[in-house]
């Protein structure tokens, strides 16, 4: 939401008024001679500086932790319904691998059916790593419609696979790397035991599977029918993935669109720590300020760069620190 704000009037000191003072006195043998000489003064005053009046705008973010590569589980809806979305799905893991980094990086498909995401109903599946082909992809693919499954449960469905002992999980999942969760569903979350309180329940349990700052969530659902391009209906949105996404100011796509690579690709940079972040709307570079966990950084930590329209760190911020990018947009 756009906020007609104006940021507060800057105070600073200006510097150059001008006067005449006594700067030295001559003594003569008969008399004293004062030489007045003109002499420039520095002389402090506060001014009040007119900032531009506007739309105030906040980009912000949590800054991912630089750690051991990142695992990446697709879990996606395999009822009837998702059968026209097959060539999408591949089309997106395609995109994401294809902007993935050359090394570090794991990527398994599960079932949204909990009890199908298990391995003792058959899904013992080796990841996608670096080197493998979107052939590969296509081949996993394949596997995991085989075993089907009709409930539409993720967030049941990567707990149980992450947590029961008996997880083919266990065999190549890392601790110490991050973790990225990609949900993939033409109805919404219908989880229950596991979550009785959706969205902190669960949001609770997936801050705790890696350290700060390193789980990361996507969801390609349908939206509500005022923003999707085919939903009709408010009951097929997927509220609950949304809200888990939007709670990892994750990516979210409109499993309408024909395209889903812009979505993919936006999910997966936010793995990597920024460097550098894109601005939503082009502001007044004078009016950009940038807060590290709601404190103001210096000014030399950063400057904006008008050519990429973004804000480049000269430090990095640390890894799970809330970064927060404040300016008053420029009119169109």
């Amino acid at each position: 939401m756009l906020h007609k704000l104006a940021f507060a009037a800057i105070t600073f000191l200006a510097m150059g008024a001008v006067g005449c003072v006594t700067d030295y006195a001559i003594v003569a043998p008969e008399k004293e001679v004062i030489v007045e000489v003109e002499k420039e003064v520095i002389v402090e005053v506060e001014k009040e500086v007119e900032v531009p009046l506007g739309d105030v705008w906040v980009d912000s973010f949590n800054q991912p932790n630089s750690l051991n590569g990142v695992d990446i589980v697709w879990v996606i809806d395999r009822s009837g319904s998702m059968h026209d979305d097959e060539p999408r799905i591949i089309a997106g893991i395609e995109a994401m691998l294809n902007n993935l980094p050359p090394s570090g990086w794991r990527l398994n498909i599960i079932s949204a059916d909990p009890s199908k995401a298990l391995d003792y109903y058959g899904p013992q599946f080796f990841p996608i790593v670096p080197g493998d082909t979107i052939d590969d992809v296509i081949d996993l693919f394949d596997e995991v419609k085989l075993i089907n499954g009709g409930y539409e449960e993720g967030f049941s469905a990567i707990y149980e696979y992450m947590t029961d002992t008996n997880s083919y999980a266990h065999t190549w999942m890392r601790p110490d790397a991050a973790l990225l969760v990609v949900f993939v569903s033409d109805e919404d979350d219908q989880s229950t035991s596991d979550f009785p309180n959706p969205i902190p329940d669960f949001t609770n349990w997936y801050n705790l599977q890696r350290t700060a700052g390193s789980v990361f969530l996507a969801s390609i659902v349908h939206l509500l029918p005022a923003d999707s391009s085919c939903n009709g209906s408010a009951m097929l949105a997927g509220d609950r993935y949304m809200d888990a996404t939007n709670y990892y100011l994750g990516s979210i796509v409109d499993i309408c669109d024909n395209d889903w690579s812009a979505g993919v690709v936006d999910a997966t940079v936010t793995i990597e720590p920024y460097e550098e972040y894109p601005l939503t709307y082009t502001p007044f570079p004078s009016t950009v300020r940038v807060f590290i966990d709601t404190a103001l950084a210096p000014a030399t930590d950063w400057h904006y760069d008008s050519a990429t329209n973004s804000v480049v760190f000269d430090v990095i911020p640390s890894g799970g620190s809330l970064v927060e990018i404040g300016y008053v947009i420029q009119p169109a």
